[in-house]
């Protein structure tokens, strides 16, 4: 009956109990986090990702099943060879209408 009349403040087996509790608790959080990102490499979702949109150190990363492509920008403005293939036109519902040239076939 001794055990039963021990203070549980004296216990020091349940301050490490608590502690187990509480690592159990953020290794919970990290993995949750982990299944959440984008770029979860345990995922087989294709995913692009841009970095800096728009400015002179853009990245787009690209996920495509596991494997992950970088592409860095060098601030530069792209060129190539090609015409103009149509308009493209943002309605007032948000949406996109695309207009080809005219003697283009749809």
């Amino acid at each position: 009956m001794k055990l039963l009349e021990e203070d549980e403040s004296l216990n020091p087996i349940l301050s490490a109990v608590n502690l187990i509790d509480v690592f159990l608790v953020v290794i919970a959080a990290l993995l949750i986090a982990i299944a959440q990102n984008p770029l979860n490499p345990f995922s087989a979702d294709d995913v692009t990702v841009i970095k800096n949109a728009g400015k002179k150190d853009m990245e787009v990363i690209v996920k495509k099943g596991k494997k992950l492509t970088k592409y860095k920008s060098n601030g530069k403005i792209g060129e190539g060879e090609g015409s103009k293939a149509g308009v493209a036109y943002k309605m007032k519902d948000g949406s996109m209408v695309y207009v080809p040239e005219k003697g283009e076939k749809k």
